[in-house]
């Protein structure tokens, strides 16, 4: 589609600060959602189009984590399995299910991941010192990651937020590390979903690639960001950022 300099500055613009969000939080596709449907575009396609931005955004935080040292490896393959399993049959929900779904997923899960940050705060910010288990000795942790990822497939905004709950809560990683793999998982179920979203036809490709080019710039400097923050920061930004998408949820139609 053709796009006119104000549209290209929106996309940019929305991709940055997205791309500053859901690497330290979640919730960015708060943002860009209602930036791609402002356009015009559909609500199923502006969700495909999406992933685009999603995928960059990603693949540029976790060189960031990788290159400060924050992105640990040792169980990512139990970790991703559920995810990507979850996000193949969320995905495959998302093509078929009625739009209308969206908003009250979205919403329950914003309101929720807030009431457990502000009364229940160690699921999200374990203890300093906290030592990281295994998803082997774990099993509430398959259910966890999976959920994350079908809800991640489905509607992708928020999902920052569940991955966090998963990985401090039940694997009780600190705040920088979960966010970094956080963002590995989400990359992960991010590319199933966009593949089957290409195959149906469902992404475009301009808006897609602005995006992108905001998300990326925006999360090579929130890892920075990261590195540096308080945990106690990093969990109260998270807190906001809940508040933030649960209004997002309520005032988009």
């Amino acid at each position: 589609m053709d796009m006119s300099l104000l549209q290209i500055c929106l996309l940019l613009g929305t991709g940055f600060l997205a791309g500053i969000i859901n690497t330290l939080a979640g919730g960015g596709s708060n943002l860009t959602l209602p930036a791609l449907m402002v356009m015009g575009i559909p609500a199923e396609v502006a969700n495909a189009t999406n992933r685009v931005g999603v995928a960059v955004q990603g693949l540029t935080a976790l060189l960031g984590f990788r290159r400060h040292g924050k992105l640990d490896m040792s169980d990512t393959g139990p970790i991703l399995l559920p995810t990507i399993i979850g996000g193949l049959l969320g995905a495959v929900g998302a093509t078929y299910a009625p739009s209308s779904w969206i908003k009250p997923l979205l919403l329950g899960t914003m309101l929720t991941m807030a009431l457990v940050i502000l009364l229940r705060p160690s699921i999200v910010a374990p203890p300093a010192g906290s030592e990281p288990k295994k998803v082997r000795n774990t099993p509430s942790s398959w259910w966890g990651l999976g959920l994350a990822g079908f809800y991640g497939g489905f509607v992708q905004a928020g999902v920052g937020f569940v991955l966090l709950a998963a990985l401090a809560g039940t694997l009780r990683y600190d705040l920088v590390r979960a966010n970094a793999l956080k963002m590995l998982c989400a990359l992960a179920f991010t590319t199933v979903a966009l593949v089957l979203f290409i195959i149906e036809d469902l992404v475009m490709w301009g808006p897609g690639l602005m995006l992108a080019g905001g998300t990326m710039v925006g999360s090579h400097l929130a890892v920075k960001m990261a590195i540096s923050a308080r945990p106690e920061t990093l969990k109260w930004f998270l807190f906001l950022m809940t508040l933030c998408g649960s209004a997002a949820a309520m005032l988009t139609d």
